[in-house]
């Protein structure tokens, strides 16, 4: 590129835009360099970064220009003032200048698409109000140009980040643009292919927005090329193979009402009655293995009213492949339930609906009853509780259905308890359905039996001990000497708090004081912080603070501790009438030593308190301040310094 021509501290190239050398260089010497013919390489990058520069700032002012006609349009309508044109064109400027720059941002293009989805609300509801709903090729269709074309630099430029294509994708939805998403979701499934959902998303779209089936089958088939095992695939292709057929055959049933001639139409028989998702389900089966599955198809063609052969064969399959499987059983016994629904229930007396109800939860209990004796596994025998319960939490204004149903449920409960198939988590079901019931004896047995099935399960003793305590037994002490004997250490602090609580209210002060100390010991380095925070709130409670004060002070030398230990003294201390600063700094500095490295906070409280206490000293609050400063680590030094800042400001 040649320099046409000089002027007094610029060059011009082809006589156009002015590039400005850099102020440290001699211009003389770069013009004696320029007229000697020698290269200077200061001339040269200025003309390079200039030429950059200046045609970056054409390419944000063309941008501008092109808004110039919407933005007539808008003042000349009314929609928008001379005031807020120039407003927009300001923040316009801004926005462009901000995704011009050599390092982009996300942030940015998100920023810049929100400004210009809100413009389009703004337009809409101004339209709305003074009811001007013409030119809007002139205006929203720029506008929306616009957002599609922004959308496409930032997915460009950052591929991988899938919910900004979701986002282009729901502003393609909002404003109808059909032909523009269609486009997006060709860009998008070619880049993440292995995203099953995208490829449902872009098929659903095509077959209940588009209405195009064709589509939706294409991008189904290359979907399974993809995932050949992906069983949501399949279920959704299954789904739309049903849609498309019910479809067909509601065009065909208007036609045949309207007495119009078919022949024009080819509407197969195979296609009306389901046999493509017939297809489906067998490709379908032979790759995908498991019963859920099996549900899963079945259960999409109970929605569609022409699909009775297609569910006998399912559930053939069903019984044939998986007769082991629990879900099997369960869904069989289950569905003697909506088969006596489907029976015709008008002009019967409530009296006999409950009898039909009994009849049919009965059925289901036989098909149960068959199913824990084929398959006696624990799965199996909570599958049936389940339904049990199910049964029995729903409302009825039968009290005799009422009882069944109780006893139906505690029966199963016991048979499965006999078995030796019966699920920890559900003894819980079980006592609290005994204890609802009024039957305590029954609940004290059926807790001892847990606890000696389980006997080292936690959760199982405190089960106990709490259906022990709530019937206010004598032998709770005894219990839980039993209980911390077959339950190691580790994971015992629900019984010692569940313990120390029973003996806060039923035993002496000495027996709990008693207690307390010997959790300490028994309990885990880690779960005696617990412990050490409810002795210290019990002694208080009980003792005074003298007493609590000389215990405190006895727990300090057995680590580790909690930060609201050394709280709870903190506001025990000042909760006296001659709170103490000596004490105060005293338990300030021992809870420093400990979490003084990563907890801002804590040296926070201990600045105020200096500055509030009329005992404190304020000179003290430099020398915290820089303890504060070489303690804290990595970004708490940052969050300390802007607290502390709102705090000589007043703000905090």
């Amino acid at each position: 590129m040649a320099v046409t021509g000089w002027k007094e501290g610029q060059y011009h190239v082809s006589d156009k835009e002015p590039f400005v050398l850099e102020e440290s260089h001699p211009r003389s010497k770069v013009l004696e360099q320029f007229q000697a013919g020698v290269p200077s390489l200061t001339l040269v990058n200025a003309i390079v970064f200039s030429s950059t520069a200046g045609a970056k700032r054409m390419r944000i002012e063309q941008r501008l220009e092109d808004r110039v006609p919407e933005l007539e349009q808008l003042e000349r309508v009314g929609l928008f003032t001379r005031k807020e044109i120039r407003a927009v064109l300001r923040k316009a400027s801004a926005l462009e200048y901000k995704i011009q720059r050599r390092a982009l941002r996300k942030e940015d293009f998100i920023n810049y698409i929100q400004y210009e989805v809100n413009l389009l609300e703004l337009i809409k509801k101004r339209r709305a109000r003074i009811g001007y709903p013409f030119k809007k090729d002139e205006i929203e269709h720029s506008i929306l140009h616009r957002v599609h074309s922004l959308f496409n630099r930032a997915t460009g430029k950052w591929k991988d980040d899938v919910q900004l294509w979701l986002s282009h994708v729901a502003f393609c939805k909002q404003w109808n643009a059909k032909h523009q998403l269609s486009k997006v979701f060709s860009t998008m499934l070619a880049i993440h292919s292995n995203k099953p959902a995208l490829w449902i998303m872009a098929a659903k779209w095509e077959m209940e927005t588009r209405l195009s089936s064709e589509s939706a089958r294409h991008l189904f088939l290359r979907a399974l090329r993809f995932h050949p095992d992906c069983p949501k695939l399949y279920q959704e292709y299954f789904r739309m193979e049903l849609m498309h057929a019910e479809k067909q055959r509601k065009e065909k049933k208007e036609f045949e009402q309207a007495k119009m001639d078919l022949g024009e139409f080819n509407y197969s028989e195979e296609i009306l009655n389901g046999e493509m998702a017939r297809i489906v389900y067998r490709d379908a089966s032979q790759k995908i293995k498991g019963v859920e599955f099996q549900l899963a198809v079945l259960s999409i063609a109970k929605l569609f009213d022409f699909t009775q052969d297609l569910q006998k064969e399912i559930l053939e399959n069903l019984q044939t492949r998986y007769a082991d499987d629990p879900l099997t059983w369960d869904y069989m016994a289950r569905r003697e339930l909506e088969l006596g629904s489907l029976q015709p229930t008008e002009h019967t007396t409530k009296q006999k609906k409950v009898s039909e109800m009994a009849q049919r939860e009965e059925r289901c209990c036989a098909v149960f009853d068959e199913a824990v004796r084929a398959v006696p596994t624990e799965d199996m025998w909570k599958c049936y509780i389940t339904f049990c319960l199910e049964r029995y939490d729903r409302k009825t204004n039968s009290e005799e259905l009422k009882q069944k149903r109780l006893e139906r449920t505690l029966n199963v409960f016991s048979k499965a308890h006999e078995s030796s198939l019966l699920l920890e988590a559900l003894y819980k079901h079980w006592l609290q359905l005994l204890l609802d019931s009024n039957l305590s004896e029954k609940a004290v047995e059926v807790a001892e039996a847990a606890t000696s099935h389980f006997s080292q399960s936690v959760e199982m003793w405190q089960m106990r001990l709490q259906v022990l305590i709530q019937l206010k037994r004598d032998d709770v002490t005894q219990c839980f000497e039993e209980a911390i004997k077959h339950v190691k250490s580790k994971g015992t602090l629900p019984l010692w708090t569940l313990w120390v609580e029973w003996s806060e209210g039923k035993k002496s002060k000495e027996d709990t004081e008693a207690l307390y100390e010997r959790s300490l010991h028994a309990t885990t380095p880690a779960e005696s912080v617990t412990m050490k925070e409810m002795y210290l709130d019990w002694t208080y409670r009980n003792g005074g603070y003298k007493k609590v004060k000389r215990l405190f002070t006895s727990l300090c030398e057995n680590h580790p501790f909690s930060l609201d230990f050394f709280r709870k003294m903190i506001q025990i201390e000042k909760e006296q009438e001659s709170c103490k600063m000596l004490h105060l700094r005293e338990y300030y500095e021992r809870a420093l030593r400990e979490f003084g490295s990563t907890n801002t906070d804590l040296w926070l409280d201990y600045i105020k308190e200096e500055l509030s206490h009329p005992k404190g000293k304020p000179q003290n609050c430099g020398s915290i301040h820089w303890r504060a400063m070489k303690m804290l680590q990595g970004d708490l030094v940052e969050d300390f310094v802007s607290k502390y800042t709102l705090l000589q400001t007043g703000h905090l």
